[in-house]
């Protein structure tokens, strides 16, 4: 894994030096548009919707669309003017009970690793939150913009969740109005859950539809049916062996599952 980001998590009068990697990566299946015929990619240009006339990368600028449909555009100066941050640090603000914390919120998942001298005020943090049986809350910039987050000890490891910001979450804007249940049916519905109860294994979740992919992919690479796109001088030169991702793919699941 490469760290993506070098900081500290700071608690009191304590610095933890620490090195961020992302914990996650996904494994989904990615097509190209082609043209059906001769496989060729198919290709965009940046069309202005008024004058119909394709506008290079140096004339596009931002724009914030109001609630009425009209267009605010926001320069390269107007956005520098916004307010950002460059802080390395992991400012913990309080400690929480972990069942306080809604799921909706969570976002992304990174592993931070002790550099330097972190190593014993890293262990002394992780020991405080597995013994308190709390999470951090946290506030982080990354990007230069400052998002909430929690840490949170996994496999000896200290994991930092970013968080949405609460009016991020939605409300559903629908009630579930049902007839009244009968005793009966909520002891038939209690034995159900009896019955399908166990522990969670990840192991035992499948990727059913990336493994399809590459069965379909592979069947018709055997039939032949495969289109090998002539080269244009207009092409990026990118060259994608879609079988060979999607292997890639299946390998790296099937990996990240046995060393999970």
């Amino acid at each position: 894994m490469r760290a993506i980001w070098k900081g500290a998590v700071s608690f009191g009068l304590v610095n933890v030096p620490v090195k961020l990697y992302s914990a996650t990566e996904s494994h989904d299946v990615s097509f190209r548009q082609v043209h059906v015929t001769d496989g060729g990619r198919i290709r965009y240009q940046r069309i202005c919707s008024l004058d119909g006339e394709e506008v290079p990368y140096s004339d596009i600028a931002k724009g914030y669309e109001t609630e009425d449909g009209e267009m605010v555009v926001l320069t390269d100066e107007d956005m520098a003017g916004l307010p950002a941050t460059s802080s390395r640090e992991i400012a913990v603000e309080r400690f929480v009970p972990a069942e306080q914390i809604d799921p909706l919120l969570f976002e992304k998942s990174y592993y931070l690793q002790p550099e330097g001298t972190g190593a014993k005020p890293y262990a002394l943090l992780r020991q405080a939150l597995e013994e308190s049986d709390r999470v951090a809350v946290v506030t982080v910039a990354l990007r230069q913009r400052t998002t909430p987050a929690v840490l949170r000890v996994r496999d000896d490891v200290i994991v930092m969740q970013t968080l949405m910001w609460p009016d991020e979450i939605r409300s559903p804007d629908f009630g579930v109005d049902v007839d009244e249940v009968k005793d009966a049916e909520v002891e038939m519905a209690r034995m159900l859950v009896q019955t399908l109860s166990g522990d969670f294994d990840p192991d035992e979740l499948t990727d059913d539809y990336a493994e399809a992919v590459q069965s379909l992919v592979e069947a018709k690479i055997s039939g032949g049916e495969i289109t090998r796109p002539e080269a244009t001088s207009t092409g990026s030169g990118e060259v994608v062996d879609l079988l060979a991702a999607l292997q890639r793919s299946v390998a790296e699941a099937k990996k990240a599952r046995e060393a999970g």
